[in-house]
């Protein structure tokens, strides 16, 4: 159906006022019914230019694949094929998995005219969308109407974890400044390494580095240089229960620990190791660990569209299955939020897999309790708050050290320094020579 514009309600506005005033003057009625007749002419005129005129043709360009969080730009190409000038509104059906910004957009095109315009989504839930239409709402020659069109357009995109701060990574790596993200790479101590070249002596090199019998032969001081041992294996035990679901800002814990499960897969991959998957307390999926940087593509089309359950984890079958599939000794990641009531059963669990593998347990600690402990206690309700908060975290403080002791490495920390801090622990386990 058409939409009657503004010049329309213009229109009937002025012929209401001249139709009042003609009751009160006859001699301006005849004038009153030609002014009638003639805007009835010219509005269905108008209204028949109108669906004779060619509807536009579109085309998007669109990313296959969104990071989660990240802004990315849509482009649409609109073509005005009809042999008049067009006027027209642009929306563009986005999924409801993102946040849109610069729609609608008002343009006009001249005959055969081409115009591409931008805008800019936000993606805010993993999984597949769709971009479902295009609408156009096009003005009639002299604006009495509007038409109301959509175009049928459709384009799939995946949203994986935010896959763009593995690029960021990658960066600092080459320019030598992972530092800016507070990654701190110690010398390796000890014996067990791996040799890796001959080199010529640099200042703070050890005594032991040098290469005597290359140094006499070469005439000039020759340093052993090594590296950390390459071929181990990391898998990541990812809890996608119902504690994941928590959410301190526009992400989860949950997708906070898929982000930082890439950047650490990355790392790991980049130093020669193997990287691997397993599920629970929901969705239970597994991928075995693999080298090369083509498993971080396979980790994202498996895990982009996992969502956390309401399930509660069960600590004791996961660590179960997991030695059951594999039987390499590894390095165990286990990312999960831990409560004191989970003392017992999670012990159990690293008793079972320290048998065979070296467990690293990474727990996500909610901000809010942080926030509490800031604030200074004015009242008997928050001076209850607070020491609750305070003796929760020292129940927590306590499981923590019970695993400590275990001889389980583990780390507490709010969502956002996850990354860091996994990757700081992982390097100081290979420098190490834990593993």
């Amino acid at each position: 159906m058409p939409i009657p514009g503004k010049s329309l309600y213009k229109l009937l506005a002025a012929l209401a006022v001249l139709a009042f005033i003609a009751s009160f003057v006859p001699s301006l009625i005849m004038l009153w019914k030609g002014a009638l007749v003639i805007a009835g002419i010219v509005v269905l005129l108008d209204l028949f230019l109108l669906y004779r005129r060619a509807i536009p043709e579109a085309e998007r360009d669109v990313h296959s694949s969104f990071p989660l969080g990240v802004k990315r730009d849509v482009g649409l190409k609109l073509t005005n094929t009809s042999r008049y000038a067009c006027t027209l509104d642009v929306y563009d059906h986005f999924p409801i998995q993102v946040e849109a910004t610069g729609l609608p957009v008002h343009l006009s095109l001249a005959p055969d005219q081409t115009a591409e315009l931008q805008y800019q989504v936000t993606a805010t839930e993993r999984g597949k969308a769709l971009f479902r239409g295009v609408q156009f709402r096009l003005y009639s020659r002299w604006n009495f109407w509007l038409r109301d069109y959509r175009l049928s357009l459709t384009n799939e995109v995946h949203i994986y974890p935010n896959f763009a701060a593995i690029s960021h990574l990658a960066l600092l790596a080459t320019d030598n400044h992972l530092s800016q993200m507070g990654i701190i790479k110690k010398p390796r101590r000890g014996q067990g390494q791996d040799f890796h070249q001959l080199r010529e002596y640099r200042e703070g090199d050890s005594v032991r580095q040098i290469d005597w019998k290359a140094t006499s032969r070469l005439g000039k001081v020759i340093s052993r240089e090594y590296q950390d041992e390459r071929d181990q294996e990391v898998i990541f035990m990812l809890d996608s229960g119902h504690r994941m679901r928590a959410r301190d800002d526009e992400l989860s814990h949950f997708d906070h620990t898929l982000n930082a499960l890439l950047v650490l897969s990355y790392v790991a991959l980049r130093q020669g190791d193997a990287v691997g998957l397993s599920t629970f307390a929901g969705s239970q999926r597994w991928i075995a660990p693999k080298k090369g940087y083509h498993t971080i593509q396979n980790l994202l089309n498996t895990v982009y569209d996992l969502q956390p359950t309401t399930d509660a984890p069960d600590y004791i079958k996961a660590a179960s299955d997991l030695l059951t599939r594999h039987k390499k000794r590894a390095l165990i990641i286990i990312l999960t939020n831990v409560r004191d009531e989970d003392s017992a059963e999670l012990k159990a669990a690293v008793g079972i897999l320290r048998k065979r593998h070296l467990v690293l347990l990474a727990s996500l600690r909610e901000q809010k309790l942080d926030q509490v402990l800031e604030e200074t206690p004015t009242e008997i309700n928050s001076a209850l708050n607070t020491a609750a908060t305070h003796h929760y975290l020292q129940q927590r403080k306590a499981s923590f050290d019970a695993l400590t002791n275990q001889g389980v490495i583990a780390v507490d920390v709010a969502p956002q320094q996850l990354g860091v801090s996994l990757i700081n622990s992982y390097l100081n386990i290979k420098s190490s020579g834990k593993l």
